[in-house]
This record gives C-alpha cells, structure tokens and sequence, in this order.
C-alpha cells in the first residue's frame, strides 16, 4: 500500500511540472477543486483511560478526501475514512485479535492563515462528521483540528494535521493524526497575448501624460493642452490664457471683449463703452469743442477751423505734410493727418512711432510687426517645458536637441525678429546658485542654437534666477512651473 501511495505522488508531481512548462503565452486559471490521501493514526486510548505516548496501542486507517475552494484561504474538504481499531476493553489486551472496522465520512472548512506562502501553510479546521463501527451503530461526531501544508510544486502539498472528535457518544470520543498529500487540478486555460515590456514613463497627475511632455505635470490637464488645464472652460489653456479664470475669446488669447467693439478689455480703456481702435477702445471725442473730433484734429486741445485741420492758424511745417508743427507727432517726417503727422512707411495702418517693425506690414496685435502663426506660437510655449537639464546643471540634455532645432527654424521663417532666451529658477538654494544655474542654462540654449547657424546678431540671452516665478513656490507645481527656459520673439526695429 505505501508503494502504491508513493508512486501516485510521483505520478500527481510530474504532470504539475509538465504543466508549469506549457507555452508562455497560456495562461492556467487557479482550480477550486483537488483531492487529498492521508496515512491515517487512530488514537481511541487517550480519551478513555490510555496514555497519549502509548503509541503502540494507536490504530491505523486510510483517508480519501475531496477539496473545494471557497476563498484563497477558506476550503470546504469531504474526507472518507477507513480504519481499525481496538474496543476500549482490549486496551489491557494488546495482543487480543478484536480488531474492529471503522468507518467515516465528514463535512470540513479549513482556515489557512498564510495561503500564499511557499514554504508552509498552518491553519484550523472544525466541521461534522458521521462515525461507524463494522458498519453499525452510527454515531455523530465533531471534528476540531489543525494543519500544516508543505507546497511542494504549484498544485500538490504534503499535508499533516491532528484533531480531537467530540463524540455525541460515551466512550467514542478520540484523537486522529495524519500524513498525506493534496493535489489541485489544473483550471482552464486562456491564451494571453504576449506583450512588450515598456519602460514604465511617470504620469504624475494621472491625466495620461507623462511628465517629459506634460506642461503641468502635478495638474491633470486634457492631451490637447499639453496637460493643462482649461480653468475658465473658453477652450484656451491656462498658460496660454491671458485671462485665465475669465471666459474669453481664442482671438483675445482667452480674454472677453464686453462692448463688442474688437478690442479685449485688458486693452480697452473703456472696456463698457463701445469703441474705436484709434480711441484705444474709447468712442470718438472732441477736447476742445471745435466740432472735429480728437483723432481728426490737428489741434484736439484748441478750437481752430476745419480749414485749418482744427487748428487756429496755419503755423510752420517743416516736413511739408500740410499739418502744422506745433500739432505735428512727427514734424521731420512726412505724414498723415489721421496718424498725427507721422508716416506709416509699411502702409500696415500702423504709424511708425507705434510701429515694431516700420519697414515689414504687420498687425496691431503684434505692435506692427508680421503675425506669427499658431503652430510656431506653440512651440515656443512647449519649449519652456520641453527643454531639459542634467539634475542642478547647465548640461543639456538629448531630448530637447528637436524642439530647439524646431526655434532655429522658426527663426530661419521670421526675418524681422530676434529671439530673446531667458533662464528661470525655483527658490530651493541660494539666490546667487540659482542666478548662475539660470543664467548658464539659457547661455547653453544660446550656444545650441548659435551651432545650428543662427546668426550671434539675432540672439541675446539672460538669467533671472528665482526673481520672476509664475507660480506658487510655496507647491511642488509651482516649483515645477518656475523651473523653465523662456524664448521670446523680438521684433528687429532697426533692421
């Protein structure tokens, strides 16, 4: 009999490694149902007069058990017993040929303390159970007990366990120990796609960008923002948002225009009365009451003729531009009455005065100088996040060689700017480690660019050190924040 067990492990044992070594792709689900054997030591003495380390006197007997998983550590386990054993009376008879048959079958729950462990499995059990003799006088019992599981490969263990059975009764209560085996049959198997591993990028914030990319990285921020977020709801994300906790408009740069007049309000000097640009946002006046109103009015703080263009008296003009000196903004050069007597040299409606870029037409957002495009606009606002540093270096790091070679082209399409590279710190340090760290930091983006063919001209480079946060140095984001590199486009007036 004992060879017949051993060899029934064996069997059990090499079908578990066969399983283990299936096609990595398959994955076996865990199985709830297996099966148990046990070499069973029957102790009837101990309860009735014998003594515990009497061991010759133990009956011995067979249990086959059937297993069922409620929970990772909660088992419901049907064990059938067959054993023999020798009636109390015998016990000062050991030689007595009185041997008995017995019989029994229970229902159990195993609590195991430590499931998962390797090694060893200790836990309790209790249940019912049904005890007979030579198949008669049936009897209730309740088993109350403890075991120990030593996993040997994935689905099979080497179990022990001893209980004491609390007979219903007299004379039939006992001790039981055993030694045996559990084996857990294979659950179903699904194929699992094999994947990739990829090196796990931190997302900070858990919006689904990661922090390399992320322009707000502690602040969850949809894709289309770079990570930011849109605060006002108008569409135009915070760090781009002129006005950022005020619905705006995307033309304003996410700032309102209440009096409709086509001038944002943070330009408009009256922001509730309905406008003209000339007036910068202000309706038409006349100062001096001479019936032509200011910006037609060579004069506007003296009543004159509109002979006169508003003005008393002809005086001198020594451009020859039909406007008098003492009325004229620009009295040495040629101009037009509606710009003051400055002239607009770029026809861009512009007066040069006011004008950034004189020689190239432009618009007045941009002070007179040519629009720049959204896509580049962008970019330069990516780059503030995008550019990359070794750890408290100057170092530049791989992954910001694109987005600055992206600047040297966009320089290479605005011939009247100049670009203006300004490094920036968090408080953490000293202020003169952190003036230094800023100003090296812009000066190896100056020099980057300066290697792509950028001409020295059209480059200038500054450090501000922690001097201008934009944000909160009190949070980590706003350290996060004011740790950047800022490229401004300048406008070349004197070109």
């Amino acid at each position: 009999m004992k060879r017949i067990l051993w060899i029934f492990i064996a069997i059990l044992l090499s079908i578990n490694i066969g399983a283990q070594t299936a096609d990595t792709t398959t994955m076996e689900e865990p199985s709830k149902f297996g099966i148990s054997f046990k070499k069973m030591f029957l102790d009837f003495q101990t309860t009735n007069g014998g003594q515990f380390g009497n061991f010759g006197q133990y009956s011995s007997g067979y249990e086959l058990g059937v297993k069922y998983r409620l929970q990772p550590n909660l088992i419901f386990h049907a064990p059938v017993r067959l054993g023999l054993r020798k009636p109390v009376q015998d016990l000062e008879n050991p030689d007595g040929n009185t041997n008995v048959r017995t019989f029994s079958i229970d229902a159990q729950l195993h609590y195991s303390f430590i499931p998962d462990n390797k090694v060893w499995q200790p836990g309790l059990y209790a249940g019912i159970g049904l005890f007979m003799e030579d198949w008669e006088n049936a009897d209730a019992q309740i088993p109350i007990g403890f075991f120990i599981n030593f996993p040997v490969s994935k689905r099979a263990s080497i179990d022990w366990q001893s209980e004491f059975r609390k007979s219903f009764s007299e004379g039939k209560d006992n001790f039981q120990h055993g030694i045996g085996f559990t084996y857990w049959f294979g659950g179903p198997k699904k194929e699992m796609p094999k994947e990739i591993e990829k090196p796990a990028m931190k997302d900070s914030d858990k919006d689904g960008i990661t922090d390399d990319l992320d322009l707000c990285p502690h602040i969850p921020g949809p894709p289309e923002f770079f990570g930011c977020p849109d605060s006002d709801g108008d569409g135009i994300h915070d760090l781009k948002d002129k006005c950022p906790s005020i619905f705006g408009l995307k033309k304003f740069y996410g700032c309102p225009d209440s009096d409709g007049d086509g001038i944002m309000d943070n330009e408009d000097e009256c922001p509730n009365l309905k406008g003209i640009i000339e007036n910068s946002g202000c309706p038409d006046t006349d100062s001096d009451g001479d019936g032509i109103v200011d910006r037609l009015d060579e004069c506007p703080k003296v009543a004159g003729t509109p002979a006169n263009n508003g003005c008393p008296e002809k005086v001198s003009d020594s451009d020859g531009d039909g406007i008098a000196d003492n009325v004229d903004a620009c009295p040495f050069s040629a101009g037009l009455a509606k710009y003051d007597g400055c002239p607009d040299s770029d026809g861009d409606g512009i007066p040069d005065p006011n004008d950034d870029c004189p020689l190239s037409p432009g618009v007045r957002e941009n002070k007179g100088c040519p629009e720049i495009h959204e896509e580049d606009r962008e970019i330069l606002e990516l780059a503030m996040r995008a550019v990359q540093f070794d750890l408290g270096k100057a170092t530049l790091r791989p992954e910001s060689f694109r987005i600055l070679d992206q600047i040297s082209r966009i320089l290479q399409k605005y011939d009247d700017y100049n670009l203006s590279i300004s490094g920036h710190t968090d408080n953490t340090g000293s202020a003169l480690t952190n003036q230094r760290l800023s100003e090296n930091r812009a000066k190896a983006c100056y020099n980057y660019l300066i290697s792509k063919g950028v001409s020295l001209a059209r480059l200038s480079y500054a450090g501000y050190g922690e001097s201008t946060p934009i944000a909160d140095n009190q949070t980590m984001e706003g350290k996060t924040l004011n740790r950047r590199v800022e490229f401004t486009l300048v406008p070349r007036r004197n070109r």
